[in-house]
């Protein structure tokens, strides 16, 4: 924490703590209207970790501030937050949080041990924040979320000594809901862009792909060589018929872990079909086709 503010408890306070700020105009609000801020885990683990380095009555002061409105603005750049907050003088607070960014070596780190894990990668190639996407960091000896207050330093311009201060109280919860709105800017703080971690594992895996094509073609090569008598011309008179292992064949559909993960990772097609891109299109086929499957596998196990 900026040593501005260190040593001072809840009883410290000066007398501008008690004035009521102004009423601000088109600032952003926190669409929790009552009960914790945050929805989404990673906004949730962000408010957890603050509220574990004995700040909870501190925060509560800038809960009320960030519901209504008087944040003006947030700024989330890597390593630094920065912000406006409207308090009970004429000009607002300016508001700047630094967190230590992880070096070029700690990203290259935890971008191998995302690599690692296939479900990772699906995921973020895919845009998506996992969920358990902090063991991947651990597993490096790492830390996606500041862990101790002084991994955060703080500042406001305000008369308040307290730390945080509920201009600072009330941008650490406006940027819960921002995380809410775009995990991917959790690792803007500590130091890359979802771009820059995105291109990253697909050069990760680029350079597997070309020993995984190389096994892939092998192994069809042998399969060819090891079943040569397996051609259609003789088998023309029971190309249609079942076969003895057609009832130990068992489908078992699931859910995929990344839904339409091919259509995410492709993005949009270069052409629309009736007004609509194509991509969008197929992914409502998708959505019928896999809910047919498993409402029908469902069914089955009825």
């Amino acid at each position: 924490m900026s040593p501005r503010r260190g040593g001072y408890d809840d009883f410290e306070w000066d007398y501008y703590s008690e004035h009521r700020p102004r009423r601000a105009a088109n600032g952003i609000k926190a669409k929790s209207e009552r009960g914790a801020i945050g929805e989404t885990w990673w906004s949730k683990r962000w408010v957890k970790v603050l509220e574990s380095m004995g700040m909870g009555t501190r925060l509560t002061r800038g809960r009320s501030y960030a519901r209504s409105g008087q944040v003006l603005s947030l700024d989330i750049e890597p390593g630094i937050v920065k912000a406006k907050v409207q308090g009970s003088m004429r000009q607002p607070y300016k508001i700047k949080i630094s967190v230590e960014p992880l070096s070029d070596q700690e990203w290259e780190l935890v971008i191998e041990a995302m690599a690692a894990q296939a479900i990772f990668a699906a995921k973020l190639l895919s845009g998506e924040m996992p969920a358990n996407i902090e063991e991947a960091f651990a597993s490096v000896h790492l830390a996606l979320f500041p862990l101790r207050q002084d991994d955060l330093h703080t500042d406001c311009s305000c008369p308040d000594w307290a730390n945080p201060c509920k201009h600072i109280a009330a941008t650490y919860y406006i940027m819960a809901e921002r995380f809410d709105e775009d995990p991917f800017l959790i690792f803007t703080l500590r130091g890359r862009s979802k771009e820059q971690i995105i291109s990253a594992l697909r050069e990760k895996r680029a350079l597997v792909a070309p020993d995984a094509q190389t096994s892939a073609a092998s192994s069809a090569q042998e399969d060819a060589s090891n079943d040569i008598s397996l051609r259609l011309e003789d088998m023309l008179d029971t190309f249609w018929q079942a076969g003895n292992g057609l009832e130990r064949f068992i489908v078992n559909p699931e859910a995929p872990a990344v839904q339409k993960a091919v259509l995410k990772r492709l993005g949009d097609a270069p052409f629309d079909v009736g007004g609509k891109n194509l991509t969008l299109l197929l992914g409502k086929a998708y959505d019928v086709v896999s809910g047919a499957a498993l409402g029908a596998e469902k069914e089955i196990g009825e």
